[in-house]
């Protein structure tokens, strides 16, 4: 029997990789090994995080969206979950306690549950393979809201650039 695989993927971020079993386990794979845990599930989530950035002065955002402490947090869910915690995405990473990597740990596995209930974030043009685009963008408080109303506290979201990347958030509630 003939099988197929189709992968689409519009952004161009994606990569299909091909592992032998004998090549050992896929997680020491080189382009895999260097990737932070998958978040869902993690109960030493913010233990993680806390660890992780002790030593970085990034911004808390890029440090999010650098994949060697957390996977799955892109742009969007960077955005949403740092707003969700109350913390302004320009903080440097290593000035951040574990109190507040324990509000951004919730936040991080409640957006992408939220997210992957949704059906994502869809692009413009996407079609998942159910034929259903996602609807998570319906529900975002910051992500390219800017100059709308923050629908916490009525402030307007702004918008900056970090990373060649927009990032979006509420300068009332992200401090």
């Amino acid at each position: 029997t003939a099988q197929v695989m189709r992968f689409t993927d519009p952004r161009r971020f994606g990569a299909v990789l091909w592992h032998a079993k004998e090549d050992g386990p896929v997680e020491e794979h080189l382009l895999l090994r260097s990737l932070g845990v998958e978040p869902l599930g993690r109960d030493d989530l913010a233990q993680l995080l806390y660890k992780g950035t002790r030593t970085r002065s990034a911004a808390i955002k890029q440090a999010l969206l650098a994949g060697d402490i957390v996977v799955g947090v892109g742009n969007i869910y960077a955005c949403e979950s740092l707003f969700e915690a109350g913390i302004h995405p320009n903080t440097a990473a290593r000035r951040i306690s574990l109190a507040r990597y324990e509000k951004l740990a919730v936040a991080i596995r409640r957006v992408l549950a939220a997210a992957i209930e949704q059906g994502g974030s869809s692009l413009r043009d996407f079609i998942g393979a159910d034929g259903a685009s996602g609807y998570f963008q319906q529900s975002y408080f910051v992500y390219d809201r800017e100059g709308e109303l923050c629908r916490q506290c009525g402030t307007a979201v702004r918008r900056i650039v970090q990373g060649q990347r927009s990032t979006f958030y509420c300068g009332r509630c992200q401090r």
